[in-house]
């Protein structure tokens, strides 16, 4: 038994990186390798703009409304007959046959934590059950290469993966991307004056230690090591084509340049970089939308500028890779913001009224679904759900809204109980 333990200390002591659930890249691997279906060639990318985007002053402008709830953005004509978005926004005006608007999403959630939730996994939250985020559905569903991460959430993870289970949770990257700064990705960068040569070399000295404890190993699966999902995670740390997609000093000036020198840009290019590379499930977490003061100021100046220019680009290198049509792209908030202005130049929370962007798979651009009264107040008639957002980006991804899973509750869990694809979104529907 100490032998045993021993060998688990050092195991412990040779870890490489660590995953925002406390998984060891290995042991996320070995808990990942349930599904063994077919590669499908899907993938999908969530832009999640954290704090909750004001809808009014970005997709869902009221020009004709009183001075206090008009703000001060005009909006500006598209691509798309009859489409008009912020004025901020004139690269994704250009680019408005790619993507659709979908006006008049409601919930009641205004809270940043519960909103979030809702959004993220397209089920109302309930402390009944976990619902699991997108990307832990579609890592379950198309899983990657054997040499690549299923599922990356940039930044952190935010959610996690519910009644699915740890195995499909997230790689996180652990920070975001900054222009001109080093970037280092827990278990696949290695750090500490790590190469590749001396991994190798610890690699060997662990395989040694199985062959010394190889008889605990029978006994323990706690202390099992080197395993074929500890070569997996091998295989990803030094996999030229996973270490290459996470690096950003590949990409030539004018990339970095398109896509921005700022968060927002290298996050979304390092997005685009994890779908080639064959990455199924990228989140990207884009904050600072929580406007409750010096709104106009904080979108006009630097938020809107850096989404227009860093999402147009995603658009566009997408479609020049031939991958906007097998990429299904989601862009939200967790809600919309105050109708009316408050006394600090801000709007604050409002969930009756939101909007997002859906692109790429079947997407059909160019148009405009739903839409709020005159106020930006409600949506006119019942609007969308975020479980009906839900089960349209799934649809689109290429699985079953209506999926069963089995889960602790003692009873099959649908993925979408309540949610439908919203009509005239997808071609075909």
């Amino acid at each position: 038994m100490l032998n045993s333990l021993t060998q688990l200390t050092r195991r412990q002591m040779l870890k490489v990186g660590v995953l925002g659930s406390g998984l060891s890249l290995s042991q996320h691997l070995r808990l990942n390798a349930e599904t063994g279906q077919t590669d499908a060639q899907r993938s999908a990318i969530l832009i999640f703009l954290g704090g909750g985007p004001s809808h009014q002053d970005t997709f869902d402008l009221k020009p004709d409304a009183p001075q206090e709830y008009r703000g001060q953005f005009d909006p500006i004509s598209t691509s798309a007959s009859g489409v008009q978005i912020c004025e901020h926004l004139p690269l994704l005006a250009r680019q408005a046959d790619r993507y659709a608007v979908l006006r008049g999403i409601t919930h009641n959630l205004a809270a940043h934590g519960l909103g979030t939730r809702y959004l993220m996994t397209g089920n109302r939250p309930t402390p009944v059950v976990k619902y699991p985020m997108y990307g832990s559905v579609v890592s379950r569903e198309f899983p990657a290469a054997h040499d690549l991460p299923s599922f990356v959430s940039i930044d952190r993870p935010v959610e996690g993966p519910g009644y699915l289970g740890p195995e499909y949770g997230p790689l996180s990257t652990g920070e975001k991307p900054r222009y001109g700064q080093p970037f280092r990705v827990r278990g696949i960068t290695l750090g500490d004056g790590m190469t590749i040569d001396k991994y190798r070399s610890r690699r060997e000295l662990l395989s040694d230690l199985d062959t010394a404890f190889q008889g605990f190993e029978k006994q323990d699966d706690t202390v099992r090591g080197l395993d074929r999902f500890s070569e997996k995670a091998y295989r990803i740390i030094s996999s030229p084509r996973a270490r290459s997609a996470f690096d950003l000093s590949l990409e030539p000036d004018r990339e970095i340049n398109r896509f921005g020198r700022h968060d927002y840009g290298q996050s979304v290019l390092l997005t685009t970089r994890l779908i080639e590379a064959g990455v199924r499930f990228v989140t990207v977490l884009l904050e600072g939308w929580d406007t409750h003061q010096d709104n106009f100021n904080t979108l006009g100046r630097k938020l809107l500028p850096q989404l227009d220019q860093s999402l147009a680009a995603l658009f566009d290198r997408l479609e020049s890779k031939g991958l906007l049509q097998s990429t299904s792209i989601l862009v939200t908030g967790e809600f919309g913001r105050t109708p009316k202005i408050n006394g600090n130049a801000g709007r604050d929370h409002w969930a009756r009224a939101m909007c997002a962007l859906m692109a790429g798979g079947a997407v059909q651009g160019g148009q405009v679904l739903g839409a709020t009264d005159d106020k930006a107040q409600a949506p006119i008639d019942q609007g969308f759900t975020p479980d009906d957002l839900a089960a349209s980006f799934f649809q689109n991804i290429g699985i079953d809204p209506k999926t069963e899973y089995s889960a602790n509750v003692g009873r099959p869990i649908t993925l979408i109980r309540n949610g439908a694809t919203i009509p005239g979104l997808l071609s075909g529907t």
